[in-house]
């Protein structure tokens, strides 16, 4: 197949192309690198703001357009796939359409359906938009419904999830939102992230030391995450049990740099909204290191995983990242296992291969 995949969350795309090129197929990635994280891409969509630079990207875009035709399957990270205004990407995602095969969508992160299904009819216990059925209404939650609901976001949204041939969600949450939407259930397959899996001489075992606890921040998403409530619980263990745990905090540094400041942890704070490890708690756990977030029994499920439990769940609170961070600094003879499970979690469910099947196998369902 000729593939090609329009912008990137958390190296998704580009970890998905590898798989697709190692299985022998063509795959291009045109991306922005996912800003300053500077993920791998074939076209470079990064976009520097400014009037002169508004004008730049704009041509470079257009002189682009050639080179995003004649595939087999484009697949969107996003409805919003580029740095431009919703009205100026319906037109480009028109122009997409004529002049390819088949179109995916990918629910990956933020779009119209995430914040309005969890907002409206509350699939999920909870979200980033709703406890239960209390709707969540702080700043950072109200940006991010502002922004995609009642605008032209929406209505792009809509466009592309009704007009595209397939969605697929990296998720169980997402999977659950979108299947929420009797309009689209039917279009929707659940896939996991893709994770390239990197040779581990032995899972990292457990020092004598404190336990390191790593959490990276996303500079305007840190409230919005629950990271600000998972971070203050940690400064609060490290204050209770002085010389037992050791924060270390990363704030928006290049991949690269990133994973070197990750590697020498022993756990990780990650998004305390979710019901799943996304694509940096799995690049973490694929190094041995502990997932501390979002494993809810829906996320072991949808994937058929009976046996290995290794993530530590937490519930959207302070009370309950505080107990959990607790224990494991009270509890370290728990540390080998977890890591073990962790790297073997991966290795089973999100290898990039195996990640890469699956959507070749969901495109041959749409007729590619």
């Amino acid at each position: 197949m000729k593939i090609l995949l329009l912008g990137d969350y958390s190296n998704v795309h580009s970890t998905l192309a590898e798989g697709f090129k190692a299985l022998g197929h063509e795959c291009v990635v045109a991306s922005d690198g996912d800003h300053w994280k500077a993920y791998p891409r074939d076209i470079d969509l990064r976009r520097d703001f400014g009037w002169k630079n508004n004008t730049s990207f704009l041509w470079r875009l257009l002189k682009a357009l050639p080179q995003f035709r004649g595939y087999d399957v484009v697949q969107l990270i996003n409805p919003v796939f580029v740095e431009l205004k919703a009205e100026r990407i319906a037109p480009l995602y028109n122009y997409i359409r004529r002049h390819n095969g088949k179109v995916v969508m990918g629910a990956f992160g933020m779009d119209y359906y995430w914040a309005q299904v969890n907002t409206e009819l509350r699939p999920l216990r909870y979200s980033d938009f709703n406890f239960g059925d209390e709707i969540r209404h702080d700043e950072a939650a109200e940006v991010f419904r502002r922004d995609m609901v009642g605008t032209s976001k929406e209505a792009l949204c809509r466009l592309v999830a009704e007009d595209c041939d397939g969605i697929v969600a990296g998720l169980y949450e997402y999977w659950a939102t979108y299947d929420a939407v009797p309009t689209l259930r039917e279009k929707l397959k659940f896939i996991p992230f893709p994770i390239k899996m990197q040779p581990l001489p032995s899972v990292p075992g457990r020092g004598t030391g404190p336990l390191r606890l790593f959490v990276g921040l996303t500079p305007d998403r840190v409230a919005y995450k629950g990271l600000d409530i998972m971070l203050a619980a940690a400064k609060a263990v490290c204050e209770k049990y002085p010389g037992r745990l050791e924060l270390k905090i990363a704030e928006g540094v290049p991949f690269a740099q990133y994973q070197k400041m990750m590697d020498a942890s022993d756990a990780l704070l990650d998004q305390l909204y979710s019901y799943t490890p996304a694509m940096n708690s799995l690049l973490a756990m694929s190094k041995g290191i502990i997932d501390i977030g979002g494993g809810e029994p829906e996320n072991y499920a949808i994937l058929d995983e009976r046996v290995l439990r290794p993530i530590i769940n937490v519930q959207p609170t302070y009370e309950s990242c505080f107990h959990e961070i607790e224990q494991l600094v009270l509890h370290p003879e728990r540390i080998p296992q977890l890591k073990r499970e962790s790297v073997e979690y991966v290795k089973k469910h999100h290898d990039y291969l195996k990640v890469a099947k699956q959507y070749l196998d969901f495109y041959k369902t749409l007729g590619v």
